[in-house]
């Protein structure tokens, strides 16, 4: 296939385990995110306030911006983006969680 041919986009898949060490630092970050978003009514607002303090993983999604990691990258416009946190169980030891592990995509970089 030619570069003509080729599509000009590109699925970027990540996925984070985070340990949240501080909740309360956690929480107030988020709460001060949202009410610094003056795009955001009112009704809005309220919900998201009242998610963040009672849901980490909500308070990560309001905390994490995909366009912060890619940016910066020369040559790339982020055309779409959609993302989700959610509390998991997480054993550091068990097979589950091997980020080496093959998954098939040969094109996949892993840090």
């Amino acid at each position: 296939m030619s570069t003509d041919e080729t599509s000009r986009f590109v699925r970027l898949k990540v996925e984070l385990v985070l340990e949240i060490a501080d909740a309360e630092a956690l929480t107030g970050a988020a709460l001060q995110r949202v009410a610094e978003d003056g795009s955001m009514p009112a009704e809005e607002r309220a919900h998201a306030e009242y998610a963040v303090q009672e849901d980490e993983a909500e308070a990560i999604a309001y905390l994490v911006d995909p366009f912060d990691l890619v940016g910066d990258v020369p040559g790339a416009e982020l055309v779409q983006a959609s993302w989700s946190s959610e509390q998991v169980d997480y054993d550091p030891d068990s097979p589950e969680w091997d980020l080496d592990e093959d998954d098939g995509d040969a094109d996949e970089e892993r840090v």
